[in-house]
């Protein structure tokens, strides 16, 4: 892992239940896991919500990237409401309107699709995510 002051931090929505939560999960591990390992740090929105000290330092002392599957961006509110910055916001219904032809289907298990809109999702973060750390600023350059 690269300087912990440099880590982006990945909150994707809960969305149980929804497809697009799906797809907002599988963005984030895809990041997290294979194409930012090093940069990234995934938190789980649970955590904030539960109030879990780590998980709230994490999001205060480091910029964030928020992945929402609705228009409720509850990853997005609720790390500005628990005092982080958000760096980039990302809505996955945005993000699907972009490639209809993926429509995700599935919940504990995504379809072909919906795996496919996840990496695509991942791939236009991971620019994000560089953008941030190369900034090195809370915010990425971006007002969110």
């Amino acid at each position: 892992m690269n300087d912990d002051k440099r880590t982006v931090v990945v909150v994707p929505c809960s969305g149980i239940g929804k497809p697009l939560g799906s797809v907002t999960r599988e963005a984030a591990y895809e990041l997290c896991d294979h194409l930012r390992p090093g940069d990234t740090r995934l938190v789980a929105l649970s955590k904030l919500v539960l109030g879990d000290e780590p998980a709230l330092e994490r999001v205060r002392t480091h910029p964030a990237v928020t992945i929402d599957g609705c228009k409720q961006m509850c990853a997005s509110t609720l790390v500005k409401h628990s005092g982080g910055t958000v760096a980039q916001e990302v809505a996955v219904f945005d993000a699907f309107r972009n490639h209809k032809g993926l429509k995700p289907e599935g919940i504990a298990e995504l379809n072909a699709e919906g795996r496919e809109l996840a990496r695509i999702i991942a791939e236009e973060i991971a620019a994000q995510v560089d953008a941030i750390i190369q900034t090195g600023s809370k915010d990425g350059g971006q007002h969110a």
